[in-house]
């Protein structure tokens, strides 16, 4: 069984026993949260995708910890005019362990 949720403004296939790192999310380590933002539910032979359907679906996962992706590096360059600004970022995100899937 697995099911598509919607969390930060993106989209993760995600199914039970899964570990995944979402956009930060102000909760402590080791909460409880559901994922009540689900776009698809499948069970391997039937696909659900009405939003009628999946009204009462929801996913329920552990907060396992927070961090800092790996830096990128954003550099702006103009030829011929000496401008050249360059500057690191490191993404926060909140990583999740997927517990359970409700239909």
């Amino acid at each position: 069984m697995y099911a598509v949720v919607k969390s930060g403004g993106k989209q993760y296939k995600v199914s039970a026993g899964d570990v995944l790192r979402v956009e930060k999310l102000d909760v402590q380590v080791g909460n409880i949260i559901t994922l009540d933002d689900v776009l698809l539910l499948s069970d391997g032979k039937n696909i659900q995708v009405e939003p009628s359907d999946l009204a009462q679906a929801k996913v329920t996962a552990r907060v396992t910890g927070h961090g800092r992706r790996r830096k990128i590096v954003v550099f702006k360059y103009k030829r011929r005019k000496r401008y050249r600004r360059k500057q690191g970022h490191r993404q926060w995100f909140t990583e999740l362990a997927i517990e359970n899937i409700e239909a």
